[in-house]
């Protein structure tokens, strides 16, 4: 039976719980079991194949709640394909994605998901489960969302943004939160004034304001605190728990702080983007500006202190990353003149596990919040935990052997994500993947891909584990 097995020696586990010197043994696909590094248990264990983790960390695969493959967007898609998206994401310590499949207007849920489906059908070189946006609530809306929930698809997504696409009114909002607090379904919710901010474009491109730093300056913060109130109200009115998605402002997250201290099912995520980027790279000269162009905005500086506390104190649960990646060249350029046209999206799905890391190395968070916030939290808030998000007998061995000392560079030269360039190109930092299992497979062998497209399973989900 050895050959079936892999062992994995000589690293420290690290879990959202725990920090263990363990070697890990690996059988079908899962973790098997877990002993002391040196102990006779762990001695006697045979295995087709060792690997040597000595002076480095093995840690969960990450869970990346938060991507979207091929959307459509603007008139455009988003660049990565779920084959591409994927391998980016296994090379950046990411073993499981939850991506988006979308309503559109006048079509049944069912018509959007089944899309999605086929879109990443033996597509993707790791595991992935969908969320489902509602762009158009109605009876009979409704009712699929109970069998969705049935079927594996537990989170919904609504938008208080983007008129006339994804928007959804408070009546609209209300009935499907009432919807999800009898189905066990949870609400995910872009919270933006969208109606407002389309004022404030208007007239900021009659202004002649059109560069890509106006993006940030009409998408004010307080609309988006505004909304993340009324989300909330709302969410109390229908008696549902909330997800609030990609908080960016310090007065967002006050208002997810305020429910959570009245003990309400209030959960808030937020993205790479909003804490190692600022207004100053929306502000970059050439258009180059527009590179950063992504919704909820980029915020000043300032904002991200309030994020790191946040993630510190649990009021923000989530790191996702909203990979959503449009070229620079003919994507990016179709709101030269328009910022209202530059497709709004980061790429970011490879590089979350490395910028977190380099949190704990500048002293944000601790090793076991890194894991927390990246792996094992996200698994629970969408029902796959513990077959993911954490290293326990009887979990999918989706395990990362991570170098804690190896320096890199981030940028576009080396990265696999397919766009033209790096939101963080020439950031140095300290930590890198080096090898990934994928229910057991190895699909990064020290910094070589050899995974496959297909490998990645769908994977249905059960509800939210943190509800009251």
């Amino acid at each position: 039976m050895s050959s079936t097995r892999t062992l994995i020696r000589g690293g420290l586990v690290i879990t959202a719980a725990d920090e263990i010197h363990a070697d890990v043994l690996i059988e079908d696909g899962r973790i098997a079991a877990l002993a002391a590094h040196g102990s006779a248990v762990s001695e006697a264990w045979t295995a087709g194949r060792t690997i040597d983790a000595t002076n480095k960390y093995v840690i969960p695969g990450g869970v990346d709640a938060h991507t979207h493959m091929e959307l459509p967007f603007g008139g455009t898609h988003a660049s990565d394909t779920f084959e591409t998206g994927t391998r980016a994401a296994a090379w950046g310590g990411t073993t499981t994605i939850i991506d988006f499949a979308v309503q559109s207007v006048g079509h049944a849920l069912r018509e959007g998901l089944d899309a999605w489906y086929a879109k990443a059908d033996a597509k993707c070189a790791i595991d992935y489960g969908f969320h489902m946006i509602l762009s158009d609530v109605n009876e009979s809306s409704l009712k699929e969302m109970d069998k969705l929930v049935e079927e594996g698809i537990t989170s919904f997504k609504l938008f208080m943004a983007y008129p006339g696409v994804f928007y959804s009114d408070d009546g609209q909002i209300l009935r499907a939160m009432q919807r999800s607090a009898t189905n066990g379904g949870l609400i995910m919710m872009h919270a933006e004034n969208g109606i407002a901010i389309d004022v404030l474009v208007e007239q900021a491109l009659a202004e002649g304001r059109t560069d890509p730093r106006y993006h940030g300056e009409v998408r004010k913060v307080l609309l988006e605190a505004e909304a993340t109130h009324r989300a909330i109200q709302l969410a109390r009115v229908a008696g549902a728990p909330l997800y609030v998605v990609h908080v960016s402002a310090e007065e967002a997250v006050a208002e997810l702080v305020a429910a959570r201290d009245k003990g309400l099912n209030v959960f808030g995520e937020t993205c790479p983007q909003y804490l190692f980027l600022s207004t100053d790279n929306l502000a970059e000269p050439d258009f180059e500006g527009a590179k950063y162009v992504c919704s909820t905005p980029l915020r000043p500086r300032e904002h991200q202190a309030a994020l790191w506390r946040g993630l510190r104190t649990n009021d923000l649960q989530v790191v996702s990353t909203d990979h959503c990646p449009f070229c620079f060249e003919g994507q990016k350029e179709l709101g030269r003149g328009d910022f209202s046209k530059i497709p709004n999206g980061l790429p970011g799905v490879e590089n979350r596990m490395d910028l977190l890391h380099q949190a704990v190395v500048d002293g944000h968070l601790t090793r076991r919040r890194w894991i927390e916030i990246a792996c094992a939290t996200p698994a629970r808030m969408f029902g796959l935990y513990p077959k993911k998000g954490t290293i326990a007998p009887g979990a999918d061995a989706d395990v990362v052997i991570y170098d804690p000392h190896a320096e890199q560079t981030l940028s576009a030269e080396t990265h696999h994500m397919n766009v033209d360039y790096s939101a963080y190109e020439g950031k140095r930092v300290t930590g890198q993947v080096e090898t990934v299992l994928s229910r057991g497979e190895v699909v990064i062998d020290g910094r070589e891909f050899t995974g496959r497209a297909g490998h990645g399973q769908y994977t249905p989900r059960g509800t939210c584990q943190y509800l009251n």
